[in-house]
């Protein structure tokens, strides 16, 4: 089981990198740092005094029209920010799962705090999976934004302060606890239906509602397997190492991550292109 949840792991510290190293500023600067390696001190010294001297070479500020400055502005990426914040929190639920699965049979006391905090990184996942759409779709409306993502943050809060409480932490509390992060889910359901309302006429609109609705589906068949325990309560003594419920959940949750991962990057290439120009 471990060795699933960190395969998951690797899989979005990659993703992570390949799009980190990706961005504008980081390319920039990793694009001078080699420049500056394979040039000579002779080339760097000319470069030099021509930044000093000022030669034609250069580009004249003064003569850029506002037009011209409207288009730079125009085709200007959008912030990674909200795209990097699912991706942290991913890794984070991947990781917090790997860690409890590895070291919970050190200790009865050892074990209900890892679990715990297995289940803060779910929380955390699903928190975090919110920001990229509703930052991007509702990009151009901030107040939209602070309504969306303050609901979503807030409800995590509350999930996280029931999920630390003692009591509750028992296998007793198990539906409550699958009932908790389903209502997370369900609350996305508001900001999806005016997503799609106001970018009606956005052309990848049905890639984008195809992959989130196999995020969605994902996280409901996973929640399904959850809260029955099937196969193992069917058959029991059958799935001890292999194939249980719980695996199933989290092959479902990376699965539904991987499909989130998907519609994010579209929706990043959509704002990459429109700005706060085009259809909102």
């Amino acid at each position: 089981m471990v060795s699933r949840h960190l395969i998951g792991f690797l899989v979005f510290l990659i993703l992570t990198v390949a799009n980190f190293v990706d961005v504008p500023q980081v390319a920039d600067l990793l694009g001078l740092f080699s420049w500056s390696n394979s040039t000579s001190a002779g080339t760097n010294i000319s470069y030099s005094k021509e930044l000093l001297l000022g030669t034609n070479s250069l580009v004249n500020l003064s003569q850029i029209t506002e037009e011209e400055m409207k288009v730079g502005s125009l085709q200007a990426a959008a912030t990674r920010w909200p795209f990097f914040v699912f991706l942290g929190g991913s890794m984070f639920c991947l990781l917090s799962s790997s860690i409890c699965h590895l070291f919970s049979c050190h200790s009865r006391c050892l074990n209900i705090q890892l679990l715990r905090m297995d289940y803060v990184g779910i929380t955390v996942m699903i928190i975090t999976s919110f920001f990229p759409p509703i930052y991007y779709i509702f990009q151009c409306e901030p107040h939209w934004q602070l309504i969306y993502l303050g609901g979503i943050t807030a409800m995590g809060m509350f999930t996280v302060m029931t999920l630390l409480t003692p009591s509750l932490s028992s296998g007793k509390f198990r539906a409550f606890r699958a009932m908790l992060f389903s209502s997370m889910g369900f609350f996305g359901i508001v900001p999806a239906i005016h997503g799609c309302i106001v970018n009606w006429s956005n052309p990848q609109r049905s890639i984008t509602l195809a992959y989130e609705s196999a995020m969605a589906l994902s996280y409901i068949a996973g929640t399904f397997f959850y809260v029955s325990r099937i196969p193992e309560r069917l058959k029991p003594g059958w799935f001890d190492l292999a194939g249980h419920s719980h695996q199933i959940f989290h092959v479902f949750v990376i699965m539904g991550a991987l499909a989130h991962y998907g519609a994010t990057l579209l929706l990043l290439q959509w704002r990459d292109r429109v700005g706060c120009n085009g259809t909102v």
